[in-house]
């Protein structure tokens, strides 16, 4: 359908939880579709409903070349030692700092015919699936850093262009 416009830092939709999909309707299709073609520019890895204005829960990804999407999903399991990677989000642009993760993660939901999605992986994919999921229940990867490069990255967003 649409490559929609991506909500910044500041935007109320960004800090609410995302309430459940029940019905599936042309409405939540249409959301599908659009968070697919948004997710699809290049360099990006996920894109949740939340930045693109929808307080509702689903995400797509795409990682390794494979694009997907997910609805409803809950964050079942991560293992691991959890460790500070770098991470950029679409909601912040041009930031880049260690948000701490853990190495595996696995993500349980549905499609939109109503069949079990489970999405799983380490590296970028575990990544993704916790950042995204973080999207829905209200998180910044911002609140994922240390006090000190949290700090560092507020004064980049305030000195920021697009803030």
């Amino acid at each position: 359908m649409a490559v929609r416009p991506i909500r910044v830092f500041g935007d109320p939709v960004l800090k609410s939880v995302s309430a459940p999909i029940g019905v599936v309707d042309d409405g939540v299709r249409a959301l599908v579709r659009d968070l697919l073609d948004t997710v699809e520019v290049p360099g990006r890895a996920g894109v949740a409903a939340p930045q693109i204005g929808v307080g509702l829960r689903a995400f797509s990804y795409n990682v390794d070349g494979v694009i997907g999407y997910v609805l409803n999903p809950v964050l079942v399991e991560v293992s691991g030692e959890p460790e500070a990677i770098g991470e950029g989000c679409l909601s912040v642009p041009g930031l880049w700092h260690d948000a701490v993760r853990y190495p595996y993660a696995k993500v349980v939901g549905t499609d939109l015919d109503g069949a079990e999605v489970v999405l799983e992986g380490e590296g970028l994919m575990a990544q993704a699936l916790q950042h995204e999921t973080d999207h829905l229940d209200g998180m910044l990867y911002l609140q994922r850093l240390t006090p000190e490069e949290r700090r560092v990255a507020m004064r980049e967003i305030r000195e920021s262009d697009w803030f």
